[in-house]
């Protein structure tokens, strides 16, 4: 457990593992707080060294009013990997996380060897814009029982819902139940505001490191259709192909990947993509 100051706030962080093993960086969600990773953490750290940050305005970070764009909090992020002179690391980003590591990669090249990016978006298109819209107007108005409540409409499906009902009460009255500060609601509307502002899609084509995509098809908040481009069972990005789930590309010898139940995945090498040679992510 520490901190590093940075561009005007401090920044926790946690590590997790042995150093001498591949880094990987956890990037979670909106709710921007590194132990909602939960036993994936430690599942990571078992041939990884992790690093599991929280974001800027969250958690143990500074709960700041200033620099809520996923451009900056890419900025803090490559900070602290280059503070730990680590880099460069696997990015594993969940959500609002696969947003920031979208600038990671662009920004700061330096700091990134591939990206692993689950349940997010290049941009939110008129439903996910929508979407969100009623959840910061819920967020700006509800209490937080109400507001977790509603929220676990979005995060939940009906079956996992019906058919676990007891960890979805549970998890609704931890998230209800968390500490908050005088700022906390303003902040919360601020990070919306950033994912409603988020958008990549003229950028992602200058991405170079290895990228995996993955969405479940029963993702409701942001599915995977109106988060990217797809057409059937593949994922299409600026114009590149990439695999979804469960085939290998071989169009782009940077992108493709395999879902095996966790996010480390095959790539064609680069230097010879016709060769049938495989590199790992997270090696």
């Amino acid at each position: 457990m520490a901190a590093i100051n940075t561009h005007g706030i401090s920044l926790y962080y946690e590590l997790h593992g042995n150093r001498s093993n591949p880094p990987v960086l956890l990037l979670t969600g909106l709710g921007g707080m590194g132990k909602s990773w939960g036993s994936q953490i430690q599942r990571f750290a078992e041939k990884h060294y992790v690093i599991v940050p929280d974001h800027r305005g969250t958690g143990q970070a500074t709960h700041a009013l200033g620099g809520h764009t996923t451009q900056q909090l890419s900025d803090d992020m490559a900070s602290l990997v280059e503070d730990l002179t680590l880099g460069p690391v696997h990015v594993v980003g969940s959500s609002t996380g696969g947003a920031i590591a979208q600038y990671m990669a662009l920004h700061h090249p330096h700091t990134v060897r591939s990206l692993t990016m689950s349940s997010t978006f290049a941009h939110l298109d008129a439903f996910t814009q929508r979407e969100f819209a009623v959840r910061r107007k819920m967020a700006a108005e509800w209490d937080r029982h109400s507001l977790y409540s509603a929220y676990a409409l979005f995060l939940f499906s009906p079956r996992f819902t019906r058919e676990h009902p007891d960890k979805v009460t549970a998890w609704i009255e931890r998230a209800a139940g968390l500490p908050t500060g005088p700022d906390d609601r303003e902040i919360a509307l601020k990070r919306i505001d950033m994912i409603l502002a988020h958008d990549t899609r003229s950028q992602l084509r200058d991405i170079r490191q290895p990228s995996l995509v993955l969405c479940g098809d029963l993702n409701f908040c942001t599915p995977l259709a109106r988060a990217f481009h797809q057409r059937g069972n593949q994922v299409i990005i600026a114009g590149r192909r990439q695999s979804l789930l469960d085939e290998i590309t071989t169009s782009n010898p940077r992108v493709g990947a395999r879902w095996s139940g966790k996010p480390i995945a095959a790539h064609a090498s680069p230097s010879s993509p016709a060769s049938g040679k495989r590199e790992r992510f997270l090696d």
